[in-house]
Order: structure tokens, then C-alpha cells, then sequence
């Protein structure tokens, strides 16, 4: 039996007024039951684990062809860049052909057609693209909707055909942006739904930027300028962790701060206010203040009534749809629908759509006394649910646990259902599917309960008071300055490998390191990349003390697959952890024990598989993957030791 499960069962027994003699007598039962709850946890996540496998793979099967008709299409049309397709299939559905006849039919958001999410009518708002491209391409809808190649191609036709119109032809991918956002089927008649159609077109140049290479979903990554895609005030937004847009000024600021025009901002709206600045200095005619949740963008929705209830539980749902397109349609009055919250995919961005005072319209007999939270995707694609938008939004359920004293222990972490299932009220973090008197099967058979209530409750890894952050990045790129494959034990990247400090993306701060693994076509091998520190040498790193000692960094990979090990100069020569998965396309930490000698493996010299001396230093971060033609972008940032 485990340590931490005897000492869990001691706490029970003391907590309950046992003796230690009578724990002693009666431990046994306590540990059994205890080991029960563990293998009965450990069930329902193999189980979901199992069942996200099983959809992934019949995911996967459909992308083949997918691929094909990709392949064929550019071939008969030219002028499309390559990957734009891809990109379009990954923004609007994740690569899943979808018929949602009988499929949920979310807050009564209109649905769409296919690989890449056409919109079937001009009802409530939304462009009808798919009888747009059926029409350009001379067939009915429904030719489209019975028959995958007559989608792709129809598709492919159109955006020709737009490229042709607008003189497109041969110029740089940044210049496609008004065709990808008509193919969004967002209307721009008003500030928000402009940016709800940049933040869909800003999610397709992302992950070509990025690429992507997963379950069958292949998008080679190319370079994005992206000056030329937007404008700075607009790259601004896009990237930011939450905005606030007014929807009656249209005016929008940065980092969740409400803006109030001065002449009419009451003592409540200009509470720890400021004056914004123009980009030339000079002030301008609002001022701001904090919205509910620093990070979130703030939409205002007109969609919401007075709160009389208590706040004390949080609603978890799938949108049925895309962060953009849920955007416009919350802020559209005839929707009657709304959410407090929602969180996209891709990187985690929150919008916020009513204040948590009042009574969002989401769940119907649980809208008094809940707050909702809204997930882009759709139930059916596990694909959706990136660390990022579970990080996000984890963290949202904690501000709100706090904030209101909702009791985050009792989240639902048991298995994932399909349907509506109706849960005790004592758990007090639930989906949609859990409530009374619901409909609607959200978030549904993919998401991770499990892990989301870990999440809520537990922290993420990081720096503490005793950290000392070895590189930073901000300035330089301190001691990783040579490329990638400069090591002789890399094996399988190509010499044109690099890497360089940039400002384009970082975890903490302005800097990080971008490290470009570019395949050896000479080689079949398994790529096994040491990235020196101090060019590998013990005297040009920092000593790291190994009693209590940790070693770690952030990091960020644009494509799946990928792993990372550290190695350590010791007295006895280079020792290498353990090596740890990299989730692709969001920051995550990733830490290891000095002490513990189980992380630890013999590599070099009179290594021994653990560390003697009571201080090392740093020799490397290794990186591994499977032979792959893609390029991979990997970013890391605020490489550290900390002590306890």
C-alpha cells in the first residue's frame, strides 16, 4: 500500500477521533477502502482515456480521405495556397465532416454543414455559405450535404473563384484574409462581430503558423507575417488573454478593463479607473475599470436578467459551435441565450458576456443560482478540448469558488456520459447534462472530468519565492545560445535547425526561445535533439543545489508528439531525467526532482543514474519525437531551479 494512501487513512482516523492504537487495530479495513477509491478512480480514467481513443481513431480514419480530396482539389485549383484548406477544416471542425441533423442544437445556435462549417440559411444573423458556394458551384445544397467530394470541391471552387476576383493570385497567404472571413459566415455589420470574424481568421493563420500534426489532422507549418494579416490594434485583441468591448461605444481595451465614456461613467464605473491613452499619448474620452475576472473579455450581451439567487454552482458547456460564431450569436437578441463565460480552444482567450451578478440564459431552472461557463467545439471531437481551454477555464471556476464560496471539492470528476444524467446537487461543478430539468447533453462523452477537477484544485507548476530563474529570455538568450543540432549526440534534425530569441509569443514576460527542428531527409532516424546549455560545458552554468532542488521551464510546442528530458552535471559525470510528455499548443511546465533518484537515468561518463554531488549544473534540454517531414516549432521560456 502506498505511503500517501496510509497517511490519507491516518488523517481519517485522527480526524474522526480514533487512537493511534485504535488505527492501528483497524487500518487495515481504512487502507482497503481507501485502495478501493484509488482503483475505482483509476477505472473511470482509464475508461474515459479508452473512450477518447476509440473516437480519435474513428476520427482519424475519415481524415485520410480527407487528405486526398485536400490533395485533389489543389491540384484542380491552383490558386489556392497550400493549407489554406486544412486550416479552414481545423478552425471551423477540428477535421470532422459534420451532419448535425438530430445533433444537439445548442441555446439555439444555428448549426453548420460539413468539414468546414457552412452555415445552411440567413436566419439569425449568419451568412447562408452553404447555399452560397452551392449556388457559385452550380449544385443544390444538398448535393453538397449528401456527398463529401462534391463539399470539398464546391469549396475549393469558391474560393478560387474569390481569389480570381479579388486578384489574389500568387500573393502571400496574409493577403487571404477577407476570403477566410467570408467563408465564416460571421456578418461585420457591428464592432463585436468583427471580431468575432478576426478571431476566426486569426485561428486559421495560427495553426498554419503553428502546424499540426495529430490523429490524422496533418497542417505543415508556414511562416505567417502577421503585420500584414492585421493591424497592430487588432493583433492587440487577438492575442490577448481577455479584452472588454463595449457594445454600445464599441470601444476596446485590454486585459478584462471595462470602458466607460468619462461624460456618463457613474462612481461605480469608474472605480479604480484610469485614463486610456491613445496610440499617440494623448488621452482619450474614456476611462476604465475592472471588469468581474481580470482575464476575460468583456461582450456585453443583452441577453441576461436579475440574479435573486445565491451563486453556488458553476455550469460546464459545449458551445455546439465556434468561439466566434458563439460570440455573435450571444450578442444577438433574438438568440434569448447567453453564457457568463466563454473560452476558446486554441489558446485558452475568455470572453465574458454577462456579469456575474446577474442570470445568464443557459440552463434553464439552474440559471438563478449557477454561473456558465461555454467551451468552443462540438461534443462529438475530442479534439477540442486543448490543455489550454481546460487551464482557462479551470482557472475561472477557482476565481468563482473563491469569490463566492462554492465549495470546489465537491467538483464532478466521475466518468464522462453521453446523455442527460441527472447529478446529486451536492456537486456543485457539473455540465449542463447534470442539472434538473435539462435537454441538452453537454459537454458530453469527451470531456475529462477527471482532469478538470484536478485542475480546479490543484495549482500549475512554476516559480516560487526560492526560484531563480537561470534564463529568462527577456534580453538574450542567455545560455542557450547555439543551435539545436550543434551537439553531437543530436540525432535526426536537419544542420538548418534553429535556434532564436523572440517576442512573438512568451509564457512570462516578452522573450522566449524559438527552436525550429527541421527533419534530416537523409536520415530515417528518431529524432533525439540535445539543446546545450553553457555549450555543455559545467563552468558556464549556474550551480543548482540538489537537497530539496528542482529543475524546470515552460514550454510550447505547435505540433503533437513531442517529449523533454533535462540533463545534469554531476561529480560523477551527465545524468538525464526521465522524459515528459509536451501537450501540443499550450504553455505548459514541466519540472523535475533532483533528489528523487526514480527521475533520474545514467548517460555519459561515470554517470550512475542519480545525482551525489549536493550541487549540479545544467548541461542540456533534450527533445524527442518520431521521424516526421513536418517542421516543428518548440518555444521555451524561464528555464529555473527552485528549493523548498
Amino acid at each position: 500500500m502506498s505511503k500517501n494512501i496510509a497517511l490519507k487513512a491516518l488523517s481519517l482516523a485522527v480526524c474522526v477521533g480514533l487512537s493511534s492504537n485504535a488505527f492501528a487495530e483497524g487500518n487495515t479495513l481504512v487502507l482497503e477502502d481507501l485502495a478501493k477509491e484509488k482503483l475505482a478512480q483509476q477505472s473511470q480514467v482509464d475508461q474515459q482515456a479508452q473512450i477518447i481513443q476509440e473516437t480519435n481513431a474513428k476520427l482519424e480514419k475519415q481524415r485520410a480521405q480527407f487528405q486526398k480530396l485536400f490533395a485533389k482539389a489543389y491540384t484542380t485549383y491552383s490558386n489556392i495556397p497550400e493549407g489554406m484548406l486544412e486550416s479552414l477544416a481545423f478552425v471551423a471542425t477540428r477535421w470532422e465532416h459534420r451532419m448535425p441533423d438530430g445533433e444537439e442544437n445548442h441555446l439555439g445556435m444555428p448549426q453548420t454543414y460539413g468539414l468546414f462549417g457552412l452555415y445552411d440559411s440567413e436566419a439569425n444573423g449568419f451568412t447562408n455559405t452553404l447555399g452560397m458556394i452551392a449556388n457559385a458551384y452550380g449544385v443544390d445544397q444538398q448535393a453538397m450535404i449528401d456527398d463529401l467530394e462534391t463539399y470539398v470541391m464546391a469549396t475549393a471552387a469558391f474560393i478560387e473563384r474569390e481569389v480570381v476576383d479579388n486578384a489574389l493570385q500568387g500573393k502571400s497567404i496574409e493577403s487571404y484574409r477577407p476570403v477566410l472571413a467570408k467563408l465564416s459566415g460571421i456578418p461585420t455589420d457591428n464592432s463585436i462581430n468583427q471580431y468575432a470574424t478576426n478571431s476566426f481568421v486569426f485561428d486559421a493563420f495560427n495553426v498554419l503558423e503553428r502546424g499540426y500534426d495529430d490523429h490524422g489532422i496533418n497542417i505543415k507549418n508556414r511562416p505567417v507575417q502577421w503585420q500584414k494579416a492585421f493591424t497592430k490594434d487588432e493583433l492587440k485583441l487577438l492575442r490577448a488573454k481577455g479584452l472588454f468591448i463595449n457594445a454600445d461605444t464599441g470601444e476596446i481595451s485590454l486585459k478584462g478593463e471595462d470602458v466607460e465614456p468619462k461624460a456618463s461613467a457613474t462612481k461605480k464605473d469608474s472605480e479604480q479607473g484610469e485614463s486610456l491613452k491613445a496610440d499617440d499619448g494623448s488621452e482619450s474620452n474614456y476611462t476604465i475599470s475592472s471588469t468581474d475576472y481580470p482575464p476575460a473579455l468583456w461582450v456585453t450581451s443583452p441577453n441576461y436578467s436579475a440574479r435573486n439567487d445565491t451563486i453556488s454552482h458553476v455550469a460546464i458547456h459545449t458551445m455546439q459551435g465556434s468561439y466566434s460564431g458563439s460570440i455573435s450569436w450571444f450578442q444577438n437578441p433574438s438568440s434569448s441565450a447567453s453564457a457568463h463565460y466563454m473560452v476558446r480552444s486554441s489558446d485558452g482567450q475568455v470572453t465574458q458576456m454577462v456579469r456575474e451578478s446577474n442570470k445568464a440564459w443557459h440552463a434553464r431552472t439552474a440559471n438563478p443560482y449557477t454561473i456558465g461557463i461555454e467551451h468552443e467545439g462540438y461534443v462529438s471531437n475530442p479534439a477540442w478540448y486543448t490543455d489550454a481551454m481546460y487551464n482557462s477555464s479551470a482557472d475561472i471556476t477557482s476565481h468563482i469558488c473563491s469569490k463566492y464560496s462554492v465549495n470546489c471539492g465537491n467538483a464532478y470528476s466521475g466518468s464522462a456520459h453521453s446523455g442527460v444524467v441527472t447529478l446529486s446537487q451536492t456537486y456543485t461543478v457539473k455540465g449542463h447534462q447534470h442539472y434538473p430539468d435539462q435537454t441538452h447533453t453537454d459537454p458530453g462523452i469527451n470531456w475529462n472530468w477527471s482532469k478538470y477537477a484536478n485542475l480546479v484544485n490543484g495549482g500549475s507548476g512554476g516559480g516560487t519565492p526560492s526560484t531563480t530563474i537561470l534564463d529568462s529570455f527577456e534580453s538574450s538568450e542567455g545560455h542557450f545560445n547555439l543551435a539545436p543540432a550543434y551537439s553531437g549526440s543530436t540525432v535526426g534534425i536537419s544542420t538548418s535547425s534553429t535556434a532564436v530569441r523572440t517576442t512573438s509569443i512568451a509564457k512570462n514576460g516578452t522573450g522566449s526561445e524559438q527552436i525550429l527542428l527541421v527533419d534530416d531527409a537523409a536520415s530515417s532516424a528518431n529524432w533525439s535533439v540535445r539543446f546545450l546549455s553553457g555549450s555543455g560545458s559545467p563552468s558556464n552554468n549556474t550551480s543548482m543545489t540538489v537537497a530539496n532542488g528542482r529543475v524546470g521551464f515552460w514550454v510550447y510546442s505547435g505540433g503533437t508528439g513531442l517529449t523533454a528530458a533535462v540533463a545534469v552535471d554531476d561529480g560523477s559525470g551527465t545524468e538525464r531525467s526521465i522524459s515528459r510528455t509536451i501537450p501540443a499548443s499550450t504553455w505548459t511546465f514541466l519540472q523535475w526532482n533532483l533528489d528523487d533518484a526514480s527521475q533520474w537515468n545514467a548517460w555519459y561518463g561515470s554517470a550512475n543514474g542519480q545525482l551525489d554531488s549536493s550541487t549540479v549544473t545544467l548541461d542540456a534540454i533534450w527533445f524527442y519525437r518520431a521521424q516526421t517531414s513536418y517542421n516543428v516549432y518548440v518555444y521555451i521560456d524561464d528555464v529555473q531551479h527552485s528549493v523548498n
